[in-house]
């Protein structure tokens, strides 16, 4: 895991200045004119990411290359979180305005006694990656395969967490499977090597990186929850409660141009991955591509993105997810969908529609 990067990008010259960094540049504008016609210096926001920068990040990376964000009249410095809780932690201590974080984590984080009131105010992946990658010449070529199967579960990961909702909902006896604790370095290299049967993960990375991994495309397997009925939402923007109130329509145009750039990702993929791998460590073009297809395919483009627009949540499928989190987590209190995300922020409908 990278350390924390910051970047603030004043226009092309920073800009190539940033593909030297760890993390990525936000444009700034020359700011936005008040009624008198002054011009107003740009919104500073601190914005973290959950995880070092891949495909997943397009939308913010085309949101400061193209100026996007300083259109807004935003100055947008971006960090990496060492994880989703890591990332509600920041925003909880007003060390980060926005990040990106799995909004199951936050669900967590929230039944906690004296828990902040953080929300999310944008959904980016409307369904959730989890995933379970499997070599079918293991054996594992559909869900109900895995009973009997050893099952490599990386230390951290979030994908378990809802594993007992869905192999209930799947008829699976989970104690038929043998999980086995492993080191999320060794995911990829201890399935490519078979040591186990498969391993638990996000489809768009572990699904992607085992086919750079020597894993035929062929045999690999790669069974997302979303596919054997989980619910789950998945990576949403959350904001700190007081940075909201006093900038709210900072959060908005923040939100904006996030809207602009996954148009752009959806337009432009090859471009767009050329932007990230430029700001990566060693990125491959036709990995992140690939990544950033299928993150669209999977999570962004879905049936209810494709009829009500990006970036909002239904209530009724809400509850339901929540209902799974629970089969292995013990709310204090159960929460509605009011009590995590916050739709006041949000474009209008007509404009969260994707093209």
């Amino acid at each position: 895991m990278r350390g924390i990067s910051t970047i603030t990008d004043r226009g092309f010259l920073s800009s190539l200045l940033g593909l030297l960094s760890l993390g990525f540049g936000m444009g700034l504008g020359a700011g936005e004119c008040d009624a008198a016609g002054e011009t107003r210096p740009p919104v500073a926001i601190q914005f973290s990411l959950d995880r070092p920068i891949d495909a997943g990040a397009a939308p913010f990376v085309l949101a400061a290359s193209r100026g996007l964000f300083a259109a807004e009249g935003l100055a947008v410095s971006t960090h990496t979180a060492s994880g989703s809780l890591d990332g509600i932690a920041r925003v909880a201590a007003g060390t980060s305005d926005l990040a990106l974080v799995d909004i199951n984590e936050l669900i967590r984080f929230r039944d906690k006694p004296g828990a902040p009131p953080i929300k999310a105010v944008f959904v980016l992946f409307n369904k959730a990656p989890y995933a379970i990658m499997a070599r079918k010449s293991r054996g594992v070529r559909a869900l109900s395969d895995i009973e009997g199967k050893a099952l490599g579960v990386p230390e951290g990961d979030l994908s378990i967490r809802l594993w007992p909702a869905l192999a209930r909902q799947n008829g699976i006896k989970t104690a038929s499977v043998k999980q086995s604790k492993i080191s999320a370095a060794v995911r990829e290299p201890m399935l490519s090597a078979g040591q186990v049967d498969a391993v638990t993960g996000f489809s768009y990375l572990s699904g992607i990186n085992l086919r750079d991994r020597g894993i035929p495309a062929d045999d690999l397997a790669v069974l997302r929850y979303a596919d054997y009925g989980s619910e789950a939402y998945g990576f949403a923007l959350i904001v700190n409660p007081a940075f909201a109130a006093a900038k709210p329509e900072a959060v908005k145009g923040f939100l904006r141009a996030v809207v602009a750039g996954t148009q752009l990702a959806i337009k432009q993929p090859g471009r767009a991955a050329d932007e990230v791998v430029s700001r990566m460590d060693g990125g491959s073009r036709d990995l992140e591509l690939e990544r950033l297809r299928t993150v669209l395919r999977d999570n962004i483009l879905t049936g209810d993105v494709k009829r009500d627009g990006i970036g909002g949540i239904d209530p009724a499928r809400f509850g339901r997810s929540v209902d799974q989190i629970a089969e292995d987590f013990k709310f204090q209190k159960r929460p509605a969908a009011a009590d995590i995300f916050d739709d006041s922020f949000l474009p209008a409908p007509g404009d969260r529609m994707i093209n």
